[in-house]
């Protein structure tokens, strides 16, 4: 009862004397409280609103410019060549002024005309150069006299400190290719804890300090080519307080400006947790201790709660018309708007997973399909992510696509294995750092009406959405032969070389190649999202068949792996530069369907389906680990399912300089398709390939 009366400002009771008026210090002071943190993110909001709408300037720059025009008509020097005096004399209408205060007007006015016409100017200029991107495509290593020339003047007009949202405006749009063209063409080793609660608990409030430093825009944007190229953040926007909407012919992305709870999933029961106390956030300690406070609750879920989440997991429609018809009002409302409106969505899992070294295979395996799909009730899949935390201490992530593409996700996940472990770090006993805190209230169960026709439409989705999940066919191993070092000695991309790597496993795993998609990001433009590299070449096919002809030699091999790895890097340099032909073509099938015209080349070139669907994660922020000293502190990176019903899907993310993790994943169900048989033979493409060059893991060349 005592969490009850926290929440309750006042209390009154009517009796025959009168209205007995009784208040609640404590709550009126969370309530002030409240309203201050608000304010103060309003406050922080509005400055870095201004900062980003004068970059590349800054406000101070104006005091500059203004005091500088101000000195020279002080000098008797006319720098506005006659506008000024124009402005002058539009002010003697105005009698209300002096001689004296209607110079330091105009001056001011002009001055700030001034301000503003440089920074369009500054800003115009550094989009056109950006616009710019025939960098991309100069030999590894070399750098002309005028790429030289234009990465100064990039930098020039980039300003200093820019925050995150700093460079949206002065990115180029993607632009439309002809249409002529188109168609010519985990930490893995390290186990800081075994105390679930703890791990929670210092990951959690990890998570928040990477949300506050994204509401003050505090992180640095990613920038290509020696931190010169900006790249675009619109995807940041939705990474916290976000969840997909379900909707009969379409969803819906719901984004909240702010969330002050998660809410916490653990044996089939729905937890509210607040994330502040006494105006501040919950500190890494006090964390620890709600999520042990859910961990003991011996409470059982209500009829239809254990499962609720198998909605997110099945067919959109069921879930929309029953989000309608029984979650529009009343406790279900109320509850539902608490897990579609908190900041993420956190799961205690009752099972333990992570990589053990006696049975490296199996526990990786396991442990990539807990977090791909868990039970399929126990995660919320349409929030932007759900945050897993395993019994024994190991966690990951499982995100929500639509709003984000995985370096966005990638990105926070790098910051938050780096503070949990090398920043907040833990007590001996394995608790988070700091004390504890009885006067916080404790985590509120979610309460829930849900009638039977609802839990029947539950247990549909449920069967529908593990049929799919038993049938992923997921292998996650990792490549410890050599890395990215060796690769680069090669000459060559490391991106390539996985690339061709993988198409000579598939022929040797298929005997047949096929259409293969590689994710290429576009975000050197305004919210550009991905473009598709299609890996699968003239050029890869005829190194790939000199691999398997015992009559090639070594020389011819490594001819042909040139010109197939060159290939590969300028059409990933044209997809990153908007000269892709996949969303371009999706597009044109979208406006032929709008305008009811049918077209046999588009349907013929969209029918052939993704058999190989591959995609590279990048290491963004590699200061925040020493992996030559602490070579331990590795990440797994993460995976998907396979697009094709009789294809695979590869995830891979090279990580330092002597490792690459490979997620491989296929179809029970197909019985072409084996993800341990390909895992063997992309190890063994890999080796081969490497051998050409007379390399190897232990190599010193």
């Amino acid at each position: 009862m005592a969490e009850a009366h926290q929440a309750v400002a006042f209390q009154f009771t009517v009796t025959p004397d009168g209205i007995d008026l009784r208040l609640s210090h404590e709550a009126l002071r969370q309530i002030y409280l409240s309203g201050l943190h608000s304010w103060k993110k309003k406050f922080i909001r509005f400055k870095n609103g201004i900062i980003t709408g004068v970059y590349p300037a800054s406000p101070s720059s104006w005091l500059i410019v203004v005091v500088g025009v101000m000195t020279t008509m002080y000098a008797k020097i006319d720098p506005s060549l006659g506008i000024i005096a124009k402005i002058n004399r539009t002010l003697e209408t105005a009698n209300c002024m002096s001689s004296q205060t209607k110079n330091v007007v105009s001056g001011v006015l002009f001055g700030t005309g001034l301000w503003v016409a440089l920074i369009v100017t500054m800003r115009y200029s550094l989009k056109v150069l950006l616009s710019y991107h025939g960098w991309m495509f100069t030999e590894h290593g070399k750098m002309s006299r005028a790429t030289k020339i234009w990465m100064g003047m990039v930098k020039i007009f980039s300003g200093r400190k820019p925050m995150l949202y700093s460079f949206q405006t002065s990115l180029p749009r993607l632009p439309v290719p002809a249409v002529k063209d188109t168609v010519n063409r985990d930490l893995l080793y390290i186990l800081p804890t075994h105390i679930q609660a703890a791990r929670a608990g210092n990951a959690i409030h990890a998570i928040l300090l990477y949300r506050r430093k994204l509401d003050r825009e505090e992180i640095k944007p990613i920038r290509l080519l020696g931190s010169t190229i900006p790249l675009c953040s619109a995807q940041w926007e939705r990474m916290f307080n976000t969840s997909r909407i379900p909707g009969e012919e379409t969803d819906t992305i719901q984004h909240m400006r702010d969330s002050k709870h998660i809410v916490v999933y653990h044996r089939g029961r729905y937890f509210k947790v607040w994330l502040y106390h006494d105006g501040r956030l919950l500190k890494p300690r006090e964390m620890e201790q709600q999520m042990q406070r859910i961990l003991d609750n011996t409470s059982e879920p209500q009829p239809g709660e254990a499962r609720l989440a198998a909605l997110t997991a099945g067919d959109r429609v069921p879930w929309a018309r029953c989000r309608q018809a029984y979650f529009g009002r009343g406790k279900n409302k109320q509850s539902l708007d608490a897990v579609e409106k908190a900041a993420f969505f956190v799961t205690l899992d009752e099972t333990e997973e992570g990589y053990r070294s006696e049975d490296p295979d199996t526990s990786m395996d396991s442990y990539a399909k807990s977090l791909l799909h868990g039970r399929c009730y126990d995660r919320w899949f349409d929030k932007s992510f759900t945050f897993v935390v395993f019994k024994n201490g190991k966690m990951g992530l499982n995100a929500e696509h639509s709003w984000a593409d995985a370096p966005i996700v990638a990105h926070l996940w790098e910051y938050v294995m780096s503070t949990d472990s090398l920043q907040l770090g833990y007590a001996e006993d394995g608790h988070c750092k700091g004390d504890t805190n009885p006067n916080i209230p404790y985590p509120t169960r979610l309460q829930w009406d849900i009638p039977g026709e609802c839990q029947e439409v539950i247990e549909t989705s449920l069967n529908t959405a593990n049929l799919l999940a038993n049938d992923v066919d997921f292998h996650s191993f990792p490549f410890v032969a050599f890395g990215k070092g060796i690769i680069k000695k090669c000459r060559t991309s490391p991106d390539a070389f996985v690339q061709l790597a993988l198409q000579l496993a598939h022929y040797k795993d298929m005997g047949k190649f096929c259409l293969t998609y590689e994710a290429s990001m576009t975000r050197l433009f305004r919210e550009g999202r991905t473009e598709t590299v299609r890996s699968c070449t003239t050029e890869s096919c005829d190194f790939v068949r000199a691999m398997v002809d015992p009559a090639q030699t070594v020389e011819q091999r490594l001819k042909l792996f040139k010109l197939a790895s060159e290939k590969h890097q300028h059409m990933y340099r044209l997809a990153m530069t908007g000269s892709g032909i996949d969303r371009h073509l999706f597009c044109l099938y979208v406006v032929s369907k709008y305008l009811a015209v049918e077209s046999p080349f588009l349907k013929e070139v969209l029918s052939e389906p993704w058999r190989l669907s591959t995609s590279q994660t990048p290491q963004q922020q590699v200061e925040l680990f020493d992996l030559e000293n602490n070579p331990e502190y590795v990440s797994s990176g993460g995976g998907f399912g396979p697009v094709a019903d009789d294809g695979y899907g590869v995830s891979y993310i090279l990580v330092g300089e002597n490792l690459i993790n490979f997620h491989i994943s296929s179809k029970f169900s197909c019985p072409e398709t084996d993800s341990h048989r390909f895992g063997r033979h992309l190890k063994e493409a890999m080796t081969d390939i490497i051998t050409l060059f007379g390399l190897s893991s232990n190599s010193k060349k």
